[in-house]
């Protein structure tokens, strides 16, 4: 019998791409995923604070706070109505966080490119 080593590397040649990219798509889920919920979780602190009536820039400090797991400079932080004084009791506030989302993946980035999770979280002013 012939020997069977040049298989095995053609059969790892023809694997290994396709593991790669199963392996860098689920680490690029994982960001993604992670990303969500932090400014889910970042976006609910920042409304309950503006709900209670606090100034903007403590709103801003603990979303900052909230969301340190991501670029911080990356974060874009909306607030409506803006300042205190124009949040009345019984009226919404709306917090809106962007994050640009990046991806590891070679090919998928190429096919997506960079995209924008948005969170917005509206809560009643008591």
């Amino acid at each position: 019998m012939r020997s069977q080593k040049g298989q095995a590397i053609v059969e790892t040649a023809l694997i290994l791409p396709i593991l790669l990219l199963l392996l860098f798509g689920i680490t690029d889920f994982g960001r993604v995923f992670h990303a969500s919920l932090t400014l889910d979780h970042a976006g609910r602190e920042g409304a309950r604070a503006a709900a209670i009536g606090t100034e903007d820039h403590v709103i801003t400090g603990k979303i900052r706070d909230a969301t340190s797991s991501l670029k911080e400079d990356n974060v874009s932080i909306s607030i409506a109505p803006a300042g205190k004084g124009n949040r009345e009791s019984g009226t919404d506030v709306t917090i809106t966080l962007v994050y640009p989302i990046d991806f590891l993946t070679p090919i998928i980035g190429q096919f997506i490119g960079s995209f924008n999770l948005e969170n917005k979280t509206v809560m009643r002013v008591e």
